[in-house]
C-alpha cells in the first residue's frame, strides 16, 4: 500500500543541475530529480494550487532550458502580488523548494558564489502569475494558470461542506478525498499540455 493517490508517481518529473549540492557532496555531479510526491510532504498537502505551482515551474523551466539541465540557484522568480495574498504564498514555497529562490531567507552562498537569496520578488509590474528569468542570460518568460479550466467532480461541493461541517460519515470523507485528488490529477497529467490551464509566453 503506498499510502498515497498513485497519480502522484506518475506525475512528470522536474531535473536539475545543482551545482551547490555539486559542491557540497550532497548530489552526485549536481544532478537532481524532484518528484511531485516531495513537494506534497513539503507543503502538507496536495491541491489545485501545489499541483499549479509545480506545473508552472516544470513548464518554465522547460521553456527557459530547451537544451540543457535548468540550472537551480540561477532562477530568478517573480510575482505580483504580495506573499501575503491569497495563496502566493503557498505557490512561491513550492516553485522556491524546486529552483531554489528565496526572498532575503535562503542561503547567503559560499566565498560570493552559490547563494539562493534575492532571487524572488513579490509585488512587480507583471500581468502573469508568476515570471521566471535566467540569471545568466537574462531570458525570461511569464507563466499563466488557471484551474478552473479542470472541472470537478459535481459532487464535490456538497460533500465538501459535510466534511467541513462535520456532518460526512467516513465513506463520505474518504469519497471526497477521492473526488478532490481526482481533479489535481487531471491538472498535472491529463490538462498537463492544455494551454487554457497553463500557458508559457517568452518575453
Amino acid at each position: 500500500m503506498s499510502g498515497y493517490p498513485k497519480f502522484f508517481d506518475e506525475v512528470e518529473g522536474i531535473d536539475l543541475k545543482d551545482p551547490l549540492s555539486e559542491v557540497l557532496g550532497t548530489f552526485e555531479n549536481g544532478l537532481v530529480k524532484i518528484k511531485y510526491l516531495p513537494i506534497v510532504k513539503m507543503a502538507g498537502h496536495s491541491c489545485p494550487t501545489v499541483a499549479g505551482a509545480y506545473l508552472m515551474t516544470l513548464k518554465a523551466l522547460k521553456a527557459l532550458y530547451p537544451d540543457t539541465l535548468p540550472v537551480r540557484g540561477e532562477i530568478i522568480v517573480e510575482f505580483k502580488e504580495d506573499e501575503s495574498d491569497g495563496v502566493a504564498g503557498v505557490i512561491a514555497s513550492v516553485i522556491s523548494n524546486i529552483t531554489g529562490a528565496t526572498e532575503i531567507s535562503g542561503f547567503k552562498g559560499l566565498a560570493g558564489k552559490h547563494s539562493r537569496n534575492n532571487l524572488m520578488f513579490f509585488n512587480r509590474d507583471i500581468n502573469s502569475n508568476a515570471r521566471f528569468t535566467r540569471a545568466d542570460n537574462g531570458a525570461s518568460v511569464d507563466v499563466f494558470y488557471d484551474h478552473k479550466k479542470v472541472p470537478g467532480n459535481p459532487k464535490m461541493q456538497e460533500l465538501m461542506q459535510k466534511v467541513l461541517g462535520g456532518m460526512a460519515s467516513d465513506e463520505e470523507k474518504k469519497e471526497f478525498g477521492e473526488l478532490w485528488q481526482e481533479r489535481v490529477r487531471k491538472i498535472l497529467i491529463d490538462y498537463k499540455d492544455d494551454e487554457d490551464v497553463c500557458k508559457v509566453v517568452m518575453i
